[in-house]
């Protein structure tokens, strides 16, 4: 007899209910989330199961479970559905055949082979197997079984979401994969952090860093850590107004096409980017960009400007929207979707932000913002949540499925972002839009990781803007 299980209860079936030859069936399809879910519960961080890399070098060339990760689903119909809630395992022996890769649906089939009255065990054959039908685990296990019946409502599970950052961070590494590093000018790079994140971009094959600063601080600092400088080109300078100052005419004179800030302060970098004499100013107005990739939201979210423009106008709105739209296109989103932000989705004469949304609005609609959907006024909720955009009765294309966030001003944008970035683990990456060059701007608080996912960024920018050379020198 096969034993079917009731999906909003769990019943046990004792002793005296079973026979030999009964049997039950769980399926189960292998994910990734399994396989890190059961390292962080077993803390068995085997390489040869979590690591892509090392996994297809080893003798399985892919990654494949823990093998007790397939025991466990035995447990599960065990505990669960035959005998089920009640049940206590005595023994097991388990034989794995072969491995269980990614993807991998797995039958296992719980079959009574011996029953014992005395003391109520009972002693079952398991087979698991795969798609193909192929065996991956076989054995035995034995149980007490329950005395008395038991039925107890089912238990939901609560929702686990794993935030892995690193893999993240691959990932968006891996945008840039067969791009030829850039030469990037790295301001400063005086503390481990700064200096750290333009090794690994180096490493990482995303650029060839400029060290620009003092030459002895940046070795000191290299030595006390054990980095290694290699090959890379250091310009020796005094101080870090020097660094600014000589990064820049790097970038006039075409000795590097991206910037990235160490451990100075904004402000004294940018003072040398917008030198209206010898800056690297363009028509577009100056905008900052954080790209945030938040694992509780289905895409990348755009953030800006939360680090240049402290209150900007209409007009320089324009082009802050101009520049994020520009760059989701580099980053693959063909027409982003734009929620221009305030604290209420209606438009109030007592609230400018309101006002400036609409008039964006409709500049979109007219031609003089290109490239991406607008909507707005919206507020942060209406932008980011469907369920909140529906409950308002806001009908939009762009409520709840936002791509690009425009901030009424630097405070609410900052604090946005921050939030994010240390509340949701959002991986973050900063840029400076609307130069001459992509400009790496991140917090001198910000690690190494954040400084390479922004180096991705400037990397692919920067090939755009080879590429737009390119085209205007053969038209």
């Amino acid at each position: 007899m096969r034993i079917e299980t009731q999906q909003n209860f769990l019943e046990s079936r004792t002793f005296d209910e079973i026979n030999v030859g009964d049997c039950s069936v769980l399926v189960r399809t292998l994910r990734a989330e399994d396989i890190k879910l059961f390292a962080i519960m077993s803390g068995d961080m085997n390489p040869a199961i979590g690591d892509k890399e090392f996994a297809n070098s080893g003798m399985f060339r892919e990654v494949i479970a823990h093998g007790m990760w397939s025991a466990s689903l035995i447990s599960t119909v065990l505990g669960t559905q035959f005998p089920g809630p009640g049940t206590i395992l005595v023994d097991q022996a388990l034989h794995f055949t072969r491995p269980v890769s990614l993807g991998d649906t797995i039958t296992v089939t719980m079959t009574v082979k011996k029953m014992f009255a005395h003391n109520r065990h009972i002693v079952f054959d398991c087979a698991c197997v795969n798609q193909d039908n192929m065996e991956v685990v076989h054995g035995t296990a034995e149980v007490l079984a329950p005395a008395e019946k038991v039925k107890t409502k089912r238990v939901d599970l609560p929702h686990i979401t794993i935030s892995d950052k690193y893999a993240r961070l691959q990932h968006l590494v891996a945008r840039a994969d067969g791009l030829a590093p850039i030469d990037m000018a790295v301001v400063h790079p005086c503390d481990l952090e700064s200096l750290k994140g333009a090794l690994l971009a180096a490493d990482a094959n995303l650029i060839d860093p400029i060290l620009v600063g003092p030459e002895a601080k940046i070795r000191a600092i290299a030595a006390e850590h054990g980095l290694d400088l290699k090959q890379h080109r250091i310009v020796n300078v005094k101080h870090s107004h020097d660094a600014a100052a000589m990064a820049v005419t790097l970038i006039r004179n075409g000795d590097a096409e991206a910037l990235m800030k160490g451990s100075l302060h904004t402000d004294e970098l940018m003072a040398e980017v917008v030198s209206h004499s010898s800056g690297l100013r363009t028509q577009r107005r100056i905008s900052h960009v954080f790209l945030m990739d938040v694992p509780t939201y289905p895409r990348p979210i755009l953030i800006t400007d939360a680090a240049i423009n402290i209150a900007p106008t209409l007009d320089e709105k324009v082009d802050i929207i101009q520049n994020a739209i520009d760059l989701a296109h580099i980053i693959g989103i063909p027409e982003p979707k734009v929620a221009i932000l305030s604290a209420v989705e209606t438009v109030s004469a007592k609230i400018q932000s309101t006002l400036d949304a609409a008039a964006l609005c409709k500049m979109a609609d007219r031609g003089q913002i290109r490239g991406g959907l607008l909507d707005g006024p919206l507020a942060f909720d209406n932008a980011v949540s469907i369920d909140a955009a529906r409950t308002k009765g806001i009908v939009s294309a762009v409520a709840g499925r936002a791509e690009i966030l425009v901030v009424p001003d630097l405070e609410s944008g900052n604090m946005v972002a921050k939030q994010l970035e240390y509340l949701a683990n959002a991986l973050t990456s900063g840029i400076v839009l609307g130069a001459k060059v992509p400009i790496v701007l991140t917090s001198r608080a910000d690690t190494a990781e954040t400084r390479i996912a922004s180096c991705v960024i400037a990397t692919l920018i920067a090939h755009a803007n080879r590429e737009r050379i390119k085209q205007a020198k053969a038209e």
